[in-house]
């Protein structure tokens, strides 16, 4: 039997034996908004990105609120030996960054939300180099994809990931336990978009409100005010 939005029953099992009892293990939860996770259909998870850890983390969030996490990986990790045929198992897309093939990861992505798969997709593309770990300038990928899809966009806010795994670090700070705290606004409203041709402009607005809304999440979460202006790498 087809299951377009999960992995076979031994892969799907494998993870979860795998990820649930570690991720339980490693950080204690505060989950916030899961309700609002759509049980059915396809759907663009936005998030950010603090860590190597998180897509782990994000996923038994998911997996708990009734989804099927697709990730969108660099293309280097199905390159090796078992673990790229067990990302490719997962339904984790290939993502190559800076090269032309990067269309195909949004192409690959566009039939899985079609197939009515949950999409987990970091905006931003990277782990934030923001100095105070707030969001940054995100890149037009997600928007494009939610704009000719018309799937909805869920924007989903973490944090402490990063106490767990700081990135750029291999050796995780395992003690004290860390406490993982997620928080899921609602929809992104991009209705002002429709119709409108996906022109670079369009695009870059309807990512900043994107973008806003995860910040907005994360704000909340971490009991502060975001700055007024997000971070550009570009830019600096």
């Amino acid at each position: 039997m087809s299951r377009p939005t999960r992995p076979s029953r031994f892969w799907e099992t494998f993870a979860v034996v795998v990820v649930k009892p570690l991720s339980t293990l490693l950080v204690k939860r505060d989950w916030r908004g899961g309700e609002r996770i759509p049980k059915t259909g396809g759907v663009i998870i936005a998030t950010n990105h603090l860590s190597w850890a998180d897509p782990v983390l994000l996923s038994h969030f998911l997996y708990n609120n009734g989804r099927w996490p697709v990730i969108l990986a660099k293309s280097g990790l199905f390159k090796i030996f078992f673990l790229g045929w067990a990302v490719r198992s997962l339904l984790a897309i290939p993502v190559a960054r800076g090269s032309s093939e990067a269309a195909e990861s949004l192409r690959i992505s566009a039939e899985r939300l079609a197939d009515g798969c949950a999409i987990l997709f970091y905006p931003e593309g990277t782990c934030t180099r923001d100095p105070d770990l707030w969001p940054m300038v995100g890149k037009t990928g997600a928007a494009r994809l939610a704009l000719e899809s018309g799937a909805a966009v869920i924007p989903v806010a973490h944090w402490g990931a990063q106490e767990l795994l700081p990135y750029g670090e291999k050796r995780p700070r395992l003690f004290p336990r860390k406490t993982f705290s997620v928080s899921v606004g609602p929809p992104v409203d991009l209705s002002k978009y429709a119709g409108r041709p996906p022109h670079a402009d369009v695009l870059r607005e309807a990512t900043a409100d994107i973008m806003a809304a995860v910040t907005t999440q994360l704000a909340e979460l971490r009991g502060e005010k975001a700055p007024e202006t997000p971070y550009d790498p570009a830019g600096r």
